[in-house]
């Protein structure tokens, strides 16, 4: 990876990387150059629920959703992803952010994704989720929509 400095990666995002869905071509170009990806714990959860939904609505089996997470921790573990804790500050910083930012309907999670990536000191960030972007937009990243 090289030439983007750090992103913090959101599930939504970071889904295109291991399975086929739109916007996945461009995704994957995008993940390639960078110098540093940053996930946290939380994605770690989220990546979890997210294939185990998607088998639930038929789009994997059950051998293809182990195939995918497996995966997903071995970039962890390599070092490809660099994982942040969620740190216990980081739920009172997204409350406050919620606050905030009113004019952004932010869910929880997307919050506290923004919080974690507030701590981690990335330059960017990189979602599918344009509540988040908008936010994020507003929190001064460099946002980058898929």
């Amino acid at each position: 990876m090289s030439g983007n400095g750090r992103t913090y990666l959101d599930t939504s995002a970071l889904a295109k990387w291991y399975l086929n869905e739109p916007g996945s071509d461009d995704f994957v170009r995008y993940l390639q150059g960078l110098d540093v990806a940053v996930v946290s714990s939380l994605t770690r959860t989220e990546v979890r629920s997210m294939l185990a939904r998607r088998r639930r609505m038929g789009e994997l089996d059950h051998e293809l959703e182990s195939v995918v997470n497996a995966a997903f921790l071995n970039d962890i573990a390599q070092g490809w992803l660099l994982l942040y804790p969620v740190e216990d500050a980081r739920y009172e910083e997204a409350a406050n952010l919620i606050a905030r930012y009113p004019e952004h309907p932010l869910r929880t999670l997307d919050a506290l994704h923004l919080a974690i990536a507030l701590q981690s000191r990335t330059d960017a960030l990189a979602t599918a989720d344009s509540v988040m972007a908008d936010a994020a937009v507003a929190l001064d990243f460099v946002v980058v929509r898929f």
